[in-house]
């Protein structure tokens, strides 16, 4: 009897300990994780977006973008990037997706087998690699373009690198960037994926009450020339784009943002 009143001891003692530790993980642990993670999806504020057509703009977690069914791509992709995203993480390469967000459908991957391009993100998955579930949202087809590979891991590559180097500098940035979408561009695989020749990116932050912007406009090959080689007003993006950058911004800080972007200090 006492053997047996001392297992029922012990296997109560047990339930307890084990039904604690259930309240602590559901209580403390996973609240902070949903935290973490809602924090990091850092929601783009409202003067970031491109002026767009509201039906093909696309918002995912962790980036937004406005998708061309002409072009099969995106014609700007737009995301944040603090110094928090800028992890070592080292994350399983998912297959790249068509994207569910996108009512037209995007391009089929398959698009790009045999085209001689690489899939280049336009969101690099580097920047994602603080969650899983942010790293795979990399992989759909409409945050590609085709990219020549010299391209893609020479001068696109070291602009990337450049842009993690200022997140880490000034904490948080918004980031837009694409190809430069015209008619009559070559084309690969059954679909037509535009094949730009040239790439943008601008790179913003907030400097007191102040933005502060880079632009850069590169042409599609390889280069050994520095970045500083690239730089343009977003004036010039306009131009070359066809989008309007930073519409909501009030006036008078627009065109000081857009004119004088040059003149801006950004340390390379």
């Amino acid at each position: 009897m006492r053997k047996s009143k001392k297992n029922k001891i012990i296997y109560y003692l047990l339930l307890v300990v084990v039904v604690f530790l259930f309240w602590t993980v559901e209580y403390y642990l996973l609240p902070s994780l949903s935290k973490d993670a809602n924090e990091a999806r850092a929601t783009l504020p409202a003067w970031v977006l491109p002026r767009a057509d509201a039906s093909a703009v696309v918002t995912h977690n962790y980036y937004t973008l406005e998708y061309s069914e002409l072009h099969e791509q995106a014609r700007w992709v737009a995301y944040a990037l603090t110094r928090s995203h800028l992890t070592s993480d080292d994350r399983r390469r998912p297959y790249f997706e068509e994207d569910p967000g996108v009512k037209t459908f995007s391009a089929d991957w398959r698009n790009y087998r045999n085209s001689g391009y690489d899939r280049g993100h336009l969101c690099p998955a580097g920047d994602r690699r603080f969650s899983e579930a942010a790293y795979n949202e990399t992989f759909y087809t409409s945050n590609i373009s085709p990219m020549k590979s010299d391209f893609n891991a020479g001068v696109w590559n070291r602009l990337e690198i450049q842009v993690r180097n200022w997140a880490r500098k000034y904490d948080s940035l918004y980031v837009i960037t694409g190809g430069v979408l015209r008619r009559g561009l070559p084309a690969i695989g059954y679909e037509g994926v535009t094949v730009p020749r040239l790439f943008y990116k601008i790179v913003v932050r907030q400097n007191g009450k102040d933005l502060e912007a880079i632009a850069f406009l590169i042409p599609h090959g390889e280069t050994s020339q520095p970045l500083e080689t690239f730089r343009v007003s977003i004036d010039r993006l306009e131009e070359e784009t066809g989008i309007d950058f930073f519409e909501s911004v009030p006036d008078s800080l627009e065109s000081k943002l857009e004119e004088g972007v040059k003149d801006t200090y950004w340390p390379f």
